[in-house]
């Protein structure tokens, strides 16, 4: 089991969603918290190191945090403005 923190701008992006769109998304964050990262790409370039979640039309970027078991999401987007 991972904690789950947010960056700020990752909270205040994900709480200007849509409720439907954010229950979503929250679903997609707790299978991350569980551990599921089936499907997960690691982003390359200036993203080095963090990692992406699809949700549907929109991207959960995170950063794993070795052995602290802390995910950090850090953007939460739709697919054409995330990267």
């Amino acid at each position: 089991m991972y904690k789950i923190a947010f960056e700020q701008e990752a909270q205040k992006e994900f709480l200007k969603l849509e409720k439907s769109v954010q229950t979503f998304i929250a679903t997609k964050i707790l299978d991350l918290q569980k551990g599921h990262f089936a499907g997960d790409k690691s982003l390359q370039g200036k993203h080095k190191g963090k990692f992406r979640k699809r949700a549907g039309d929109y991207r959960i970027v995170y950063l794993k945090e070795g052995e602290m078991l802390v995910i950090t999401v850090i953007r939460v987007a739709h697919r054409k403005e995330v990267y």
